[in-house]
């Protein structure tokens, strides 16, 4: 998760955000649900250094729901995202079919989740709906492909130009 806010529906580079923001009439039973797992993963957060706890909560096709949260490391650079942390452990369960993604941080502002994240999360789900929510249970729904255009993805690999 970046500490990057998105203030007035943009994204980090001053772009309009193509997303609803503050959809809670429109959020299912579900989701909502999703939401207060993800609230409770961030109590699990491990954040001695930035005091920024993160949680996440991934639904899956078959409605499992997989929990991930920030760990950090006194050497930044090893640290995971709650994103991220969600995302590998329902990969090491063998679960590969993700349907959405709730963010919870407890500060006022919506925090995206940061380049790495946006990268893994199109790597195995670039169509999943992320719901983005801050400490006011204010929520504002997007996509990956929307937080990720133009990602680097297989098609690249696979490209006949290389050299």
């Amino acid at each position: 998760m970046s500490n990057n806010k998105l203030q007035k529906s943009k994204s980090l580079d001053g772009a309009p955000l193509k997303s609803d923001e503050n959809v809670d009439g429109k959020l299912d039973a579900s989701e909502k649900k999703l939401i207060e797992m993800a609230v409770f993963a961030s109590s699990r957060a491990y954040a001695p250094y930035s005091k920024f706890k993160v949680g996440a909560a991934l639904e899956l096709a078959d409605g499992e729901t997989i929990l991930g949260c920030n760990v950090e490391n006194a050497s930044y650079g090893l640290t995971n995202c709650a994103e991220r942390t969600a995302i590998f452990s329902a990969i090491a369960q063998g679960k590969t079919h993700f349907v959405k993604m709730a963010i919870f941080v407890d500060i006022d502002d919506f925090v995206s989740p940061c380049g790495a994240c946006r990268q893994v999360l199109f790597e195995f789900a670039k169509d999943m709906k992320i719901i983005m929510v801050n400490r006011k249970k204010n929520t504002k729904v997007t996509s990956v492909g929307e937080l990720l255009p133009m990602a680097f993805s297989e098609s690249e690999l696979n490209s006949t130009d290389r050299v």
